[in-house]
């Protein structure tokens, strides 16, 4: 199934780069009938340097929170619905004509990793510096493995500013405002959104 997935990938990614997106995450779900090939795609990094260019020239037609500067593009992502129906189009020709999915029924579904996007790399955690996010570690760091604050990535880990968010008693309780998480010890992280 793994090498099923990176070939996936690696087609989904030639796809993607096409039509001036990056694939964020590719999952493969579901038995026989119910299975679901979840695809999460946002603009590449020259797409979201034009949209940026576009937010500072106060270009029309862009969503109010990103022209009122309430949202970050990085946030935004700038996937459009078009987007993904030209990318699954296109997508799922490659898929059928590599073969690359055995069996004939199965569900594509494509779509922007959301505000509350999930982050896995350590260029992610980078990007989205000063973000609010969400953290759970495999270990415990200082007795709790829930962590919410504000986003600072550093070499081999991340730091988190405690005093951006509300915590849970159990944070409270550790008593301090800001605690460092290697990034071997996050289980998953995702954003908060903030609107």
């Amino acid at each position: 199934m793994a090498g099923m997935l990176d070939e996936i990938r690696g087609a989904a990614t030639r796809a993607a780069a096409s039509h001036g997106l990056d694939v964020v995450d590719v999952e493969f779900s579901g038995r026989d009938k119910d299975r679901i090939l979840r695809v999460t795609l946002e603009k590449n990094a020259e797409e979201r340097a034009k949209l940026k260019a576009a937010v500072a020239a106060g270009k029309e037609g862009l969503p109010e929170r990103l022209a009122q500067g309430r949202m970050s593009v990085e946030h935004l992502s700038g996937i459009t619905h078009e987007d993904c129906a030209e990318f699954s189009r296109d997508f799922s020709v490659l898929l059928d004509m590599e073969d690359l999915v055995p069996g004939a029924e199965y569900t594509l579904e494509v779509s922007s990793p959301g505000l509350d996007r999930k982050l896995s790399k350590p260029e992610e955690f980078q990007r989205f510096a000063g973000s609010l996010v969400k953290v759970q570690t495999f270990e415990p760091v200082r007795n709790n493995r829930h962590w919410q604050g504000r986003l600072a990535a550093g070499g081999d880990g991340i730091a988190l500013d405690l005093s951006a968010v509300r915590q849970n008693s159990k944070s409270r309780k550790a008593g301090v405002d800001s605690v460092e998480i290697a990034f071997a010890n996050i289980e998953k992280a995702q954003l908060i959104p903030e609107i």
